[in-house]
């Protein structure tokens, strides 16, 4: 699924909460998200954002490689999606 930061959030929140387990990627095209990448590191060292959350956020610059990451982390991807408590 394409869409937009703004609109991408609730899958990551989605994903923290553990009502699915698929990977979630973001394509930094020409450094296109290098804003939006380093307010979530900020948010990381003031202690807003765990590491192990922004890890569940897949980053790359190139499709290909990126698209494998997400191949392989979908792969071990084993829980059924379950939508029934947003």
């Amino acid at each position: 699924m394409r869409a937009p930061p703004a609109r991408s959030a609730p899958f990551w929140t989605w994903r923290q909460l553990g009502y699915h387990d698929k990977p979630l990627g973001l394509l930094n095209v020409d450094g296109y998200y290098d804003a939006l990448l380093a307010f979530i590191a900020t948010t990381m060292e003031q202690g807003f954002v765990a590491a192990t959350q922004r890890d569940l956020l897949l980053v790359g610059a190139d499709a290909l490689p990126l698209l494998q990451r997400l191949g392989e982390s979908a792969a071990r991807a084993g829980e059924p999606d379950d939508y029934r408590r947003i």
